[in-house]
């Protein structure tokens, strides 16, 4: 196929050079009837892009086929047999592949450091999960994803699960031995959905960890709104082989999808494949040996560590690691990575990534370049100078990971829709939770729907609020209170 080709834009650019007289949604009428002070931030051009995607650019039969081609043209680009693009984030995109894969009642194998939406996946379709254990780091209080021995004794002790699911990269940039996963999945007949959320650059640099599809995975989530070039909610999912059924993946998909795709996000998936088709090889010429240079700056900061390889990979770790997610350890500095990161945006308007308790992290891509980069350099530079006012920082009680795990004892459906109530923090200890307490990023539920809370998890939630955590999905912002299950 001609990779220069850009079906969703050209037909835009069509549009705009033959327009027509349109009596049907958006209301705005291609800006005309915009508030003018809504179009001085935004700008004309947002609305006059923003065209009806079946009845605007396309005719009302979809007969022209212009985002079947796009997704054709990204599905070759990637080396996928079938793509398809979403308007609704990875977050839909992971529950369709989820629902074409495992019904009600029935098992899916998941690493436990699965993000939120995979849960929200399973108390929607009523799936019940079998979790495999992340490789936990005891000294660095990180998740690694779980590795192919665990997945393996998974598929033996419930040789009734319909598939897996693994998260790789995570938010870390740490990655799962994916080709090892699934042959392990795959000797049994069942498929591997790899949730490659942060991995959306991946196929276009061989430096980069090896990505989902050429790993053997059946199928394959990412966001293109975080490594790419997309807009916001912008996401593709891949399909390959037999195993997952097309069909079925494209009505699930059809089935929690908008049916008002938003003709903005698609033109900005179909010009970014077009830019790594095309330039992405360059691109991440320039972009890793950013990355080298901006590591071995922060480094020599007295103070201050990079996790490389050498932390996260190597028996009982990751596999590899993503050198564009640059994870700083602050914790010589006696402060948490909140308050850092707090510090940094207010001071020198820099928006980092992630900040746990002990690191803050600078996601690089592309788009990066020196200037960026010297920015993050100097603004660390001071952060360093002004740490003794950083401190004392409130302690966040993080447990041993033997009592961060809590015990699933009820499907995760079953506790979020049935009997709740709120009871006091200082009586929460033992019950079922009925709600997702989720620290973000990275956006890994601490406690879930059907698990029993324990002491440690609970001080850990409300001791790492008060350092500066964000917990977004709790009925209680304060944590004063938690959502559980009546129990008879």
């Amino acid at each position: 196929m001609d990779q220069s080709q850009a079906p969703v834009l050209e037909a835009l650019a069509a549009f705009h050079a033959n327009p027509l007289t349109v009596f049907t949604p958006p209301g705005h009428k291609q800006g005309r009837g915009t508030d003018p002070r809504v179009l001085q931030t935004l700008g004309a051009d947002v609305f006059r892009a923003d065209v009806l995607a079946t009845g605007g650019l396309d005719d009302r039969t979809d007969s022209r086929g212009i985002l079947q081609h796009a997704q054709e043209l990204m599905a070759e680009a990637v080396g996928a047999d079938h793509t398809f693009f979403s308007t609704c984030g990875s977050s839909l995109s992971v529950k369709a592949a989820m629902l074409a894969v495992a019904g009600p009642h029935e098992k899916l194998l998941i690493g436990r450091d699965a993000h939120k939406s995979v849960v929200a996946g399973l108390i929607l379709a009523g799936i019940q999960p079998v979790w495999v254990e992340p490789q936990w780091d005891p000294d660095l209080h990180l998740a690694h994803p779980p590795s192919a021995e665990s997945f393996r004794t998974a598929l033996q002790d419930h040789p009734d699960a319909r598939g897996a699911l693994v998260t790789s990269p995570t938010p870390y940039g740490t990655c799962a031995d994916l080709v090892a996963v699934a042959d392990e999945c795959h000797a049994t007949g069942r498929p591997l959905i790899v949730d490659e959320a942060w991995g959306a650059h991946l196929p276009f640099h061989p430096r980069l960890p090896r990505w989902a599809m050429d790993a053997g995975a059946d199928v394959c989530v990412t966001s293109v709104h975080k490594m790419g070039s997309g807009l916001e909610q912008s996401s593709v999912f891949h399909l390959q082989g037999e195993r997952v059924d097309r069909t079925a993946l494209s009505q699930c998909e059809d089935l929690l999808g908008t049916t008002s795709p938003s003709t903005l996000v698609y033109a900005a998936l179909d010009g970014w494949r077009r830019q790594m088709a095309q330039h992405g090889r360059a691109l991440y010429d320039h972009a890793l040996d950013l990355a080298d240079t901006v590591r071995d700056r922060v480094e020599r900061m007295e103070g201050l560590h990079v996790h490389g390889r050498a932390d996260f990979c190597g028996p009982g770790r990751a596999a590899d690691l993503d050198p564009l997610q640059v994870i700083i350890d602050i914790s010589e500095l006696g402060t948490t990575g909140y308050r850092a990161g707090d510090w940094l945006r207010s001071h020198h308007q820099l928006a980092l990534h992630l900040c746990d308790h002990r690191r803050i992290s600078a996601q690089l891509t592309h788009a990066d370049d020196t200037t960026t980069t010297d920015a993050l350099i100097q603004g660390l530079r001071e952060l360093l100078a002004i740490a003794p006012d950083l401190r004392p920082a409130p302690q966040v009680d993080v447990p041993d990971p033997e009592r961060l795990r809590l015990d699933q004892v009820m499907v995760p459906r079953d506790a979020f829709f049935g009997p709740t109530e709120q009871v006091p923090a200082q009586k929460a200890a033992g019950r079922i939770v009925a709600e997702m307490l989720t620290p973000y990023p990275p956006g890994v539920p601490a406690a879930l729907p059907g698990e029993r809370l324990n002491q440690d998890v609970i001080d850990y939630l409300r001791s790492g609020t008060r350092a500066g955590m964000l917990v977004p999905d709790s009925a209680d912002p304060s944590l004063d209170t938690f959502r559980v299950s009546v129990e008879h």
